[in-house]
């Protein structure tokens, strides 16, 4: 654990955020349609500290979903608050402060939609993922799990996929973090949140942190990048991805387009995980990973002609959160 009292003994970066709201959220599933079930915000002031914190229960009006991962049923949701009664208390909440949460793409996707389906706007300029900062900070960690985390830092879960005790035990990974950063005078992996102003069944252009960088030649975007070499994955394929199973070490991922998070970093979570990045699609694709589907890449044409499924980023970084592991040959 670190040592607080030598952090506090250093000059605070004064270009750091004045607060933060350590968000997670439980939902029925990945997809953009899909609903949040329950949703915790820690309040921790500049240094990290706990304010408060706050639990909802949000009826989706539909059914709950993977039950067997949240633990949230028709019976315990059908009395709920609907998510436009709850709104209100967590703009307040949200209100000023940097929106923290592992795989922060997904959370801030999930609440941005929300906010859209209610005729409102999240009060959330920007956004930090725990696990770009753990990059940062080049924590010696086996992989990017939140378990991971908290193990790094003695923190105990006690409900894996609660809202509340998820946030509490990354509230508290946190704050060492964010002690270590600025220590180190690490400056924060803090991006923009770009709210939806309007909200319908279309499939939004463009998507929730899909911004393009301009450069081709037709004045288009363009997703050229260098290939990296890597290592082969030590794990067989297992076949493609099923929207109700989640993804298996040996598993080959493709990606297409632009990203919110690095891709460099998007793919070396994806490798530590267990999967393997493909750099074209086949037969043997596990799976897509693009925020654009539509567009007429030869990735996504070739998806669509092979049956690949196809996942945007938020529900991508949500999925690399359990990893189920290759069988064993025994």
């Amino acid at each position: 654990m670190l040592d607080d009292q030598t952090t506090a003994a250093a000059p605070w970066p004064t270009a750091y955020p004045q607060g933060y709201a350590v968000v997670d959220v439980e939902t029925t599933g990945l997809s953009r349609d899909d609903r949040i079930i329950s949703a915790a915000v820690y309040r921790l002031d500049t240094h990290g500290d706990v304010v408060d914190h706050w639990y909802t229960l949000v009826n989706p009006e539909r059914d709950p979903g993977p039950t067997w991962i949240h633990g949230l049923t028709s019976d315990v949701l059908r009395s709920a608050p609907l998510f436009p009664e709850v709104v209100g208390e967590l703009s307040d909440r949200l209100d000023g402060r940097v929106l923290v949460a592992h795989n922060a793409m997904f959370d801030w996707s999930m609440l941005a939609r929300e906010y859209a389906r209610a005729g409102h706007t999240a009060p959330v300029q920007h956004r930090l993922c725990t696990i770009a900062l753990a990059k940062e900070l080049a924590l010696p960690l086996p992989n990017h799990k939140l378990a991971s985390l908290a193990a790094h830092f003695g923190v105990v879960q006690q409900q894996a996929h609660h809202a509340l005790d998820d946030a509490r035990v990354l509230a508290e990974a946190f704050r060492p973090s964010l002690h270590a950063a600025a220590r180190g005078g690490v400056r924060l992996p803090l991006l923009e949140c770009r709210p939806l102003t309007e909200w319908s069944d279309a499939p939004p252009r463009p998507r929730i942190g899909y911004q393009p960088s301009y450069g081709g030649g037709n004045g288009g975007p363009t997703s050229w990048r260098p290939s990296r070499r890597r290592p082969a994955c030590p794990y067989p394929n297992p076949g493609r991805y099923r929207a109700d199973q989640p993804l298996m070490q040996g598993m080959r991922v493709a990606f297409s387009g632009d990203t919110s998070v690095d891709r460099d970093l998007l793919e070396d979570r994806t490798v530590e995980a267990g999967l393997h990045v493909a750099t074209s699609v086949s037969r043997l694709t596990s799976l897509l990973v693009t925020n654009d589907p539509d567009s007429a890449t030869s990735k996504t044409l070739k998806a669509k002609a092979f049956g690949t499924p196809v996942v945007d980023e938020a529900a991508f970084t949500h999925l690399l959160r359990d990893v189920a592991p290759a069988p064993s040959d025994g």
